[in-house]
């Protein structure tokens, strides 16, 4: 990389082993911070770790569940443990659990959903909160998508979970603006994602310009674009961005 914004700081980063946050994993490394990944899949995530220490990336990797309270408590100690502070965090853990209308998600598929896009960011932030205390201040990054402004047709508990992203967002960011910890919500839309690919219906095997891409700018993005945007974000160039709900969706959400 051209610019090391990132030298020295700890950053952690959820959902590290595919799409936006393996992307945003190796351009946070590449940018010189030090990382503390997680997802669920152990098999994956030691493949991850391994790929990037070997790219001469500093980074270790915790097998912990987002949707369960203990989850990122674990993987904050972690980065105490190794590296004695966190300066930044990307929850990006997500997914569909539970499509359909009002009327077609039932109550177990609801919370799931809720607990998937919505209780995993706030049991992430409450773990991540008291560290970036102690370190002086911070900055997060909340994956909150298109569906945390703009509502999508088949996706009606996923499109309340992501709109409570976003009010979870300016709320910690009002918080502890003066603390001087900044908290972001990204909305991203048409990424070229094995999420994105599962809705669609379509395997790896596609080329992404073949990809549907109902925004204006007539494209799906690649995972490495909005990468770019989370490690602006979590750097000192973004120090005054706090409580924003920043669209990158190549004007999905413009009208």
């Amino acid at each position: 990389m051209e610019t090391r914004r990132l030298d020295g700081k700890v950053l952690m980063v959820t959902g590290a082993t595919r799409g936006i946050g393996l992307a945003t994993a190796q351009r946070l490394g590449a940018e010189g911070a030090h990382l503390v990944l997680t997802a669920r899949g152990e098999d994956d995530g030691r493949d991850v770790e391994a790929r990037l220490r070997e790219g001469g990336v500093d980074a270790v990797f915790v097998a912990a569940d987002m949707i369960k309270e203990g989850g990122p408590v674990a993987v904050v100690e972690t980065a105490l443990a190794r590296y004695g502070r966190l300066d930044g965090a990307f929850n990006n853990v997500g997914g569909v659990a539970a499509p359909g209308g009002p009327t077609e998600i039932d109550a177990a598929g609801w919370m799931a959903e809720l607990g998937l896009n919505l209780t995993s960011v706030f049991y992430c932030l409450r773990a991540q909160v008291p560290a970036l205390l102690a370190a002086g201040g911070g900055a997060v990054v909340n994956n909150a998508s298109i569906a945390g402004v703009s509502g999508i047709g088949g996706l009606t508990a996923y499109v309340a979970a992501k709109h409570g992203v976003v009010g979870l967002t300016r709320a910690a960011a009002l918080a502890h603006a003066r603390d001087g910890i900044r908290v972001n919500a990204l909305v991203t839309g048409n990424v070229d994602t094995p999420l994105y690919r599962q809705l669609l219906g379509v395997g790896p095997d596609v080329d992404r310009a073949a990809l549907s891409a109902p925004n204006p700018a007539g494209r799906v993005a690649g995972p490495d674009e909005i990468a770019a945007f989370v490690a602006f974000l979590l750097s000192d160039d973004a120090r005054f961005v706090t409580g924003a709900t920043l669209p990158i969706d190549g004007g999905a959400t413009v009208g």
